[in-house]
């Protein structure tokens, strides 16, 4: 089999928050005439974005296309999940045109370009393109794109510090193997944020990659889809800071689900979250509550202390159960602290 009858998947990362399931909602309503399958891959134990995106299913991309490997990193069970899973969607009654992956929000890229050469697939599918999404309102404010130049005085000062903090290396990975940077939010970033993420995405970068303004996930995938990069055939130029490591570890990040009950007061909750957030260094909340008089859920995301709010869908009979997935720095999450603040 030729390259060229290979299956393209185009991978899809970015850190929490950064908009990722947008972009792919946006892609399966405007494919460009391919069929599509979706592969999503979460950091806890409670899926959202998979559940998101199978309400958006079409005949371009109908739920049975769409999987979700929750609980996991792809790229360190590639046996066990990511092989079964390509697997499962290349063997679909209407083999997929296209697979889009988005990987947790703290997910290394490149380990997963290696899954592409175990021989089960590798003759099969080649890996597009990766999009990195990196919210420009936060990377211009400096939370995951950190001062190299101050770093390296520091380190100069003092050669025994290590100032990198886990965050800083997971955004770093994921610009340093994209081949196009989307800049997500840029109507919150305003010109002049734009312009300083602009400025710290470039430091970060390799070696140069188009930087793209995104809003709301609105992108022609003409521009995205299409780019036959073969990834896992270029590693060399996406350099990451665990080359050599045999494996790496995700215990620098800790999630929980809390269970909610029906609430009355939607404000009180966006409170209660930008308070924990402050309070406690919470990356990432999100999920589903019950709001009392409303049959539709009431959908949840947070990123920090930016809380967006909207009523997605009907409840499913017997299933209104309030739930969220709460994500910080291990150290951070108090787990007693965190269902105190959200008991409202």
């Amino acid at each position: 089999m030729t390259s060229l009858a290979k299956i393209p998947v185009t991978v899809i990362t970015g850190f929490l928050g950064s908009g990722k399931t947008t972009l792919i909602r946006h892609l399966m309503a405007n494919p460009g005439g391919r069929r599509l399958a979706v592969l999503v891959n979460e950091f806890g134990t409670m899926g959202v974005d998979g559940a998101i995106l199978k309400g958006c299913s079409d005949a371009n991309c109908p739920e049975s296309a769409i999987l979700e490997l929750a609980n996991g990193c792809i790229c360190c069970t590639v046996a066990d999940d990511f092989i079964p899973a390509i697997e499962t969607l290349m063997a679909l009654p209407q083999p997929p045109e296209h697979i889009l992956i988005e990987t947790s929000g703290l997910a290394l890229p490149k380990p997963l370009l290696k899954a592409f050469d175990w021989p089960a697939i590798r003759s099969r599918i080649t890996v597009d393109g990766v999009i990195a999404l990196a919210d420009a309102e936060a990377v211009a404010a400096g939370r995951f794109a950190p001062d190299v130049a101050a770093v390296e005085a520091q380190r100069t000062a003092d050669e025994g510090l290590d100032h990198e903090t886990p965050l800083s290396e997971v955004f770093e990975d994921q610009i340093a193997c994209a081949d196009i940077v989307l800049l997500t939010k840029a109507d919150l970033a305003g010109p002049d944020g734009v312009a300083a993420a602009r400025k710290a995405i470039e430091a970060e970068m390799p070696r140069p990659v188009p930087i793209l303004e995104c809003v709301d996930g609105g992108i022609d995938a003409r521009v995205i889809l299409g780019l036959e990069a073969a990834a896992e055939s270029d590693l060399e130029a996406r350099p990451s800071h665990h080359d050599g490591a045999d494996d790496h570890e995700h215990d620098d990040f800790a999630s929980i689900v809390v269970d909610l009950p029906e609430i009355t007061e939607v404000y009180a909750l966006e409170e209660a979250i930008q308070k924990l957030a402050r309070e406690h260094r919470i990356l990432r909340v999100k999920g589903h509550v019950a709001v009392a008089g409303k049959p539709m859920r009431l959908l949840v995301q947070a990123v920090g202390a930016r809380v967006r709010v909207q009523y997605d869908r009907p409840w499913e009979e017997g299933a209104r159960q309030g739930q969220l997935v709460v994500i910080a720095e291990t150290g951070d999450l108090d787990p007693g602290a965190v269902r105190h603040a959200l008991w409202i």
